[in-house]
């Protein structure tokens, strides 16, 4: 493919998505917004104590 077909494919592909706009579903926003929000640091602490496991074996290898 040429690049002036290929740069016209790319132009059309462009226009259809900045002049697409989707059907908004405004019930499932409202659930989505309303549900608890659960911050950053909240959410890495948590992964934190679930994921962090102390490593015996290297404070082993240190000596």
């Amino acid at each position: 493919m040429g690049r002036g077909r290929q740069k016209a494919k790319h132009t059309k592909v462009a226009r259809e998505l900045k002049y697409f706009s989707p059907a908004t579903n405004y019930s499932e926003l409202e659930r989505e917004l309303a549900s608890g929000h659960v911050s950053d640091e909240e959410r890495w602490a948590d992964l934190a104590d679930k994921y962090n496991v102390e490593d015996d074996d290297a404070e082993d290898d240190d000596k």
